[in-house]
């Protein structure tokens, strides 16, 4: 008998509830080669927390794995931080199973002595990051699979700064996590302990405070004005959105603000997209039928938990088309630093933030105001931590990912597409104030700093052979690394597998340079079966280029 079927029988013996128990022996009798997915692994509890399908077993996200992750944080917690009132805050999206799995968390932290915030309804990511900073929190835990397809689930671990955890707390953690290893080790029940903690609940004063945070990074006020009739769709894509971009859009003073009526509905089998992720044409289409229907100048969508943004813009000929991750991040860039050049708020102190897979034009554009760019690893945390460490030395501007994550201030911690959403907003009225839109706005962009193509593929290989494939082709990748990308000799090769070379935390990326400065970086996704392929190139041939590169590595 396979190793699996000793802990699904584990299961079926165990002190589990009967539903889940008729589950189990309906895969074990109909489906055995999803019972194996669903057992063949504990769901790993990474360095930012759990992501994966909802179901049974231990590799699933459902009440017993959400239970013994949170078990874990809290013996972390108690282990290592002393206080009387140690608060955690937390937030869901709409995902099915989201709000159970919130209570389930509040219910084990506070069964182990934690005062608990948690919003009386969905609220954004970046609110989550938002509150843990104003009510001096602890901690914070946001119950989300973002962008990812309605089987999934996930929950999101972030500390006092707002960020998400990072090293040396994220592997201590992890570590306490992983020594959990039955459900009867859980904490489940607040009534059934002595002293439990205070649960509170959050909404209208946090979303005011929020909201009025956003409104305060306003650049251009009068542009606003001037354009408060500009036509812009807005779709929360069935998410929490609804409850915040929105708001953020009209209070600034946008009075034509269009929505996708059947997409404010929040319900997380997203009955009108195959997949909630603003970076799929297919997932845009409604609102883009609806900016036609209206005549709208601008689409912006955002995910789920609202914090990655997608937006389209008008054409020269008038049509409709979707900017990507680097494209809209280096608008928002060289607006906001104009602005704060033409504001007299550059001193020499300010810098940005960029992904190692994030177009190389940010710090072009940056470079042209004299300000700083960071490089870090893929994922928004890296560019909290960097907020975090200058903290009362520099300031931080804006920062953002090619996978259409962006942050400006330092009030949130994670990427933000409610305060993304009101820039973009607001940089299409200046643009308007200049004469412009904002499809030649990058497009002067382009002509001033030079033109840059990005673009991002991705194979994807389900359950453990999956696993072992991704695993076998990235160990071909570093033994064999390819000798010219493009048709360009290849003169560097990092790996970020040797922090000692990279100066970056270590991580299962390679990137291959060109002698031409085109680039390719590989690494497989920390959160879905796939292997992810970053194409970049510049220059007047960049779109050729990028062609070149995708029939190189995607077979």
């Amino acid at each position: 008998m396979a190793d699996y079927m000793n802990v699904v029988q584990s299961w079926l013996d165990g002190n589990y509830d009967q539903q889940t128990k008729g589950e189990i022996l309906r895969l074990r009798n109909n489906d055995p080669v999803a019972l194996e997915d669903a057992f063949y692994r504990k769901l790993e509890f990474g360095t930012g927390g759990l992501r994966g399908k909802m179901g049974v077993g231990t590799n699933r996200m459902n009440k017993y794995t959400v239970g013994m992750a949170t078990q874990g944080l809290a013996n972390y917690i108690k282990k290592n931080v002393e206080g009387d009132d140690i608060k955690v805050c937390i937030s869901y999206d709409s995902r099915n199973n989201s709000k159970l799995f919130a209570k389930i968390t509040a219910d084990v932290l506070s069964a182990n002595g934690l005062h608990v915030y948690i919003f009386d309804n969905i609220r954004p990511t970046p609110e989550l990051s938002y509150s843990i900073r104003k009510v001096g929190a602890l901690a914070g835990v946001m119950v989300t699979a973002s962008h990812n397809p309605k089987e999934y689930n996930g929950y999101k671990v972030f500390w006092a700064d707002g960020g998400q955890i990072t090293s040396p707390v994220d592997k201590d953690i992890v570590a306490e996590v992983n020594a959990i290893n039955d459900p009867s080790e859980v904490k489940f029940d607040p009534s059934a302990v002595e002293n439990p903690g205070t649960v509170e609940l959050m909404g209208a004063e946090m979303d005011e405070s929020y909201l009025s945070d956003i409104l305060s990074l306003t650049l251009s006020p009068e542009a606003v004005a001037k354009h408060t009739d500009l036509k812009m769709v807005y779709t929360p894509l069935h998410g929490t959105g609804v409850r915040i971009a929105r708001t953020a859009i009209e209070r600034l003073g946008f009075k034509n603000v269009y929505h996708v009526i059947e997409q404010d509905m929040s319900d997380g089998d997203f009955p009108t997209v195959k997949s909630p992720n603003p970076e799929e044409t297919a997932a845009m289409q409604m609102a883009l039928d609806e900016a036609d229907k209206v005549g709208a100048e601008l689409v912006m969508a955002t995910d789920p938990d609202a914090d990655r943004m997608g937006i389209a813009v008008r054409d020269n000929e008038g049509k409709m088309v979707l900017l990507n991750g680097n494209q809209t991040a280096s608008i928002l860039t060289y607006y906001i630093l104009t602005r704060w050049s033409e504001l007299g708020k550059l001193n020499g102190k300010q810098y940005i933030v960029k992904t190692i897979v994030t177009t190389e034009l940010l710090p072009a554009i940056a470079a042209k105001f004299g300000v700083k760019t960071y490089n870090v690893l893929t994922g928004f945390k890296y560019i909290a931590e960097v907020v975090k460490k200058n903290e009362g030395v520099a300031q931080f501007v804006c920062g953002g990912e090619e996978s259409y994550g962006f942050n400006i201030g330092e009030f949130v911690r994670d990427k933000d597409a409610p305060v993304a959403c009101a820039m973009v907003a607001e940089c299409a009225a200046w643009c308007a104030e200049q004469g412009m839109t904002l499809y030649q706005f990058l497009q002067k962009i382009y002509a001033e700093i030079g033109y840059y193509k990005e673009n991002m593929k991705y194979i994807v290989r389900e359950g453990k052979a999956g696993a072992e494939e991704i695993d076998a082709m990235m160990a071909d990748f570093r033994q064999n690394p390819p000798k010219e990308i493009a048709g360009c000799p290849v003169v560097e090769v990092k790996d970020y597998n040797q922090p000692e070379k990279t100066g970056l935390p270590k991580s299962n990326v390679l990137q291959f340079f060109s002698k031409d400065g085109d680039v390719v970086t590989v690494r497989p996704s920390g959160t879905e079966p796939k292997i992810k392929f970053y194409f970049g190139a510049k220059g007047a041939d960049a779109d050729a280029k990028i062609e070149a590169l995708k029939s190189q590595f995607i077979k």
